[in-house]
């Protein structure tokens, strides 16, 4: 099983933090559009490290799918052919509030911007007249001087972020990948998950072989009591984060807990993080993320993902990390898998 793990820090910071992850054994490093630029850093690692490279992602509504195209296009470039476009949409209120954007009928939206992104890097590739006319974004001029030609290493593969069962649809129908969220479940992945997948697979008449499938996880490791304890904590902040949210409530209500997310919601609207961990017990942190020594994380994501997945992407939200125990983890999963 191959790992990516998050390229995080300042841009000054992202050339030797590169290194540091792929000195750990990283296959590949992804950025999450949150405090910095997602794309940004990637261009800096990308003259750094030969490993793979993936937003995680970028959101998409807000963007323009040229300006998405030519990102991508040029990431590929630079990194010889190693980088996938991740694509998001965000919730409501960040989309309108933050951004300043515009939010209706989100799936439909992040269709049209796969498929756009698509039609323009595609009549760059084969010099194709450029002509995609949606209900959102339109496009159908490209003269020579914005047009950069085929890309030596092909088109970059453009993967999808869904949780919900319309979302991953369409990641399903329209997408090379899709981005599982990291606030997810085994019994959320088996019961909505993987039917949403296959229905959208059936109705776009594609094969399973033509969806990868990139399970996110919020890890939470360690190896003293002090570390695991020290871990738990980051990652229940940041589940609880997660649960307070309207369109996570999914997740918990498959597991019965779907009344914890208003309380949560309430708790956060007045800033009380505290109060909010606290309600993230340790059968809901092994649950819905995984928690232990390296070797028990990996093999409660390999149970979990193993059979559906190649690939990871490991989250240590909230405390610092030893490298060795991100080594061990990265053995542990390529043992097991």
């Amino acid at each position: 099983m191959k790992v990516d793990l998050q390229l995080d820090g300042r841009p000054g910071e992202m050339a030797a933090r590169a290194a540091e992850l792929v000195a750990c054994g990283a296959d590949g490093l992804f950025t999450f559009e949150g405090a910095h630029d997602a794309f940004l850093p990637l261009a800096l690692a990308a003259g750094a490290e030969p490993v793979d490279l993936m937003t995680n992602v970028a959101i998409a509504l807000p963007r323009s799918p040229l300006h998405l195209a030519h990102a991508a296009y040029d990431l590929h470039l630079l990194s010889g052919g190693r980088f996938r476009l991740g694509l998001g949409s965000q919730t409501r209120t960040h989309i309108e509030k933050r951004y300043g954007g515009e939010w209706s009928r989100p799936a439909a939206r992040m269709r049209e911007a796969v498929l756009a992104v698509k039609a323009i890097l595609g009549a760059w590739q084969h010099g194709t007249a450029l002509r995609f006319e949606g209900e959102f974004t339109r496009h159908t001029l490209m003269p020579p001087t914005f047009d950069p030609g085929p890309n030596p290493y092909g088109l970059p593969k453009i993967c999808l972020g869904a949780l919900g069962p319309i979302m991953t649809r369409v990641a399903a129908e329209v997408a090379d990948g899709l981005l599982v969220m990291p606030f997810n479940s085994a019994r959320h992945f088996r019961e909505r998950t993987r039917p949403a997948i296959a229905e959208g697979l059936e109705r776009a008449g594609r094969d399973a072989a033509e969806l990868a499938i990139y399970p996110q996880v919020v890890v939470a490791t360690g190896r003293t009591a002090v570390e695991l304890d020290a871990a738990a904590h980051g990652a229940r902040r940041l589940l609880a984060f997660y649960g307070s949210t309207p369109a996570y409530r999914s997740v918990l209500d498959v597991e019965g807990w779907g009344d914890l997310q208003p309380e949560l919601n309430a708790l956060s609207k007045r800033g009380e993080v505290t109060a909010m961990t606290e309600l993230i017990d340790h059968r809901m942190l092994r649950t819905l993320a995984v928690h232990g020594t390296p070797e028990d994380c990996a093999a409660a994501i390999v149970a979990r993902f193993g059979a559906y997945a190649d690939r990871i992407c490991c989250y240590f939200p909230g405390y610092e990390v030893d490298a060795a125990h991100v080594m061990d983890l990265i053995a542990a999963l390529q043992a097991a898998s």
